[in-house]
């Protein structure tokens, strides 16, 4: 493992692009003038994705962004990986719609077809799962609208137009082919009736660490369940780079066929009782994760930022999707470590790369894959080996995880 030493960047706990975006503490002293106007107003049920988004933006996870990208903040991400202000961003962020998006607040069967959303225009944004009998998050001022071409994304966001990616085949599959750019007015958060003492906002998160006294912070992503290798490794880049760690899992939209997010929950609720008082924090994070590899790498580090970390873990083919038709990975195994690197000046933000780590059983400890001699027996357990044992009630033994872990996984298993 490569660890950056001490510099300049490591009490830098300013949001990326200086100011945290928290858009509901901006606009909470007018929330009740527009909840009322967005029940007069054009509206779009959001989807999914676009919940995650939009809760990235209004909570400032996406900062500097304050609205969904325009055309011209689109094109500068997908060609350049650069706002206008020339600020680096990785991934575009829109909203997508077509000719029955935007609906009457009069008749559900009325639509604005895309061609009458006009700048100006201003269109309350839905949450569908909410509870209330109003449903809107923000309110949304047309900038513009514009066309995209999805191959031309696909090659230069992800490297590929290859449709086992993820991002890819969303694509090409479920966007709608217009975007709507403009600025948003936040009206209340996204709506969840679970964890939601864990699901902390950025200036929820950087409170936190201001009241511990908590000046070096290093953030892990992750999308699976956590076992004795994670808690190795977080503790080992924590004692390394004189830190406390900051254990944040994405629980919006991540690689289909993943664990669901409520049984990984359980499990990190284990495992952060696993580190030592008063060094390790959890909170969850609301991200539809693209699987952009080394992209999407830039992209996790500039969002930890933002939610008060002063340095990131990048793993091994971080954020990656696995491999393409002809059976190569998408992308290279180390690439997002070698691209947030070369980044991580203006990223502000210290990278920390890591290796795999391997169990040794003569010595009873893990140790990273590149430091281990050749010749030594090691013992792993791969993500299909582990379902498989899972599904048959194969034994999963104590050296890959905890037995409170192994049973939560187990239960989900079995219902």
């Amino acid at each position: 493992m490569t660890i950056i030493q001490s510099n300049s960047l490591s009490s830098n706990l300013t949001p990326y692009g200086g100011d945290l975006k928290d858009l509901l503490a901006r606009d909470a002293i007018i929330k009740q003038q527009l909840a009322t106007e967005a029940k007069q107003l054009p509206y779009i049920v959001l989807s999914d994705r676009q919940l995650c988004d939009i809760e990235m933006i209004i909570n400032g996870g996406f900062s500097p962004l304050e609205g969904f990208m325009t055309q011209e903040e689109y094109n500068g991400v997908v060609e350049n990986m650069r706002l206008p202000n020339g600020s680096l961003w990785p991934i575009p962020i829109y909203l997508d719609i077509d000719d029955s998006s935007v609906t009457s607040p009069n008749d559900p069967s009325e639509h604005t077809p895309v061609s009458g959303v006009l700048p100006g225009t201003r269109i309350a944004l839905l949450d569908k799962n909410s509870p209330d009998s109003s449903k809107a998050v923000a309110i949304i001022t047309v900038e513009d609208t514009y066309s995209t071409d999805f191959t031309n994304e696909a090659l230069k966001v992800y490297g590929s137009d290859d449709d086992l990616h993820p991002a890819v085949f969303y694509l090409f599959n479920s966007t709608k082919k217009t975007n709507v750019g403009g600025k948003i007015q936040a009206i209340k958060n996204v709506y969840h009736d679970d964890f939601t003492s864990l699901r902390k906002t950025p200036a929820e998160t950087r409170q936190f660490f201001a009241s511990k006294d908590w000046e070096r912070i290093v953030a892990f992503q992750t999308r699976n369940p956590m076992h004795r290798a994670h808690l190795e490794l977080t503790m080992r880049a924590a004692k390394k780079t004189d830190s406390r760690v900051f254990i944040h899992p994405v629980v919006g939209l991540t690689k289909p066929g993943d664990i669901d997010y409520v049984t990984r929950v359980k499990v990190y609720q284990i495992l952060i009782k696993h580190f030592p008082e008063n060094t390790a924090y959890l909170s969850l994070l609301p991200l539809a994760m693209r699987m952009g590899g080394p992209k999407e790498a830039v992209l996790h580090a500039i969002i930890r930022r933002n939610y008060g970390a002063t340095l990131f873990i990048v793993g091994r083919d971080h954020a990656g999707p696995g491999k393409d038709k002809a059976g190569n990975l998408f992308y290279g195994p180390y690439e997002a470590q070698e691209v947030t690197l070369k980044h991580q000046e203006e990223l502000g933000i210290e990278i920390v790369p890591f290796s795999n780590l391997s169990y040794i059983p003569e010595i009873d400890a893990y140790e990273e894959v590149d430091k281990i001699p050749v010749g030594t027996k090691t013992l792993d357990i791969s993500g299909t080996e582990l379902r498989n044992r899972l599904k048959t009630g194969e034994d999963i033994p104590n050296w890959f995880s905890f037995t409170d872990v192994v049973q939560v996984l187990r239960d989900a298993y079995a219902n």
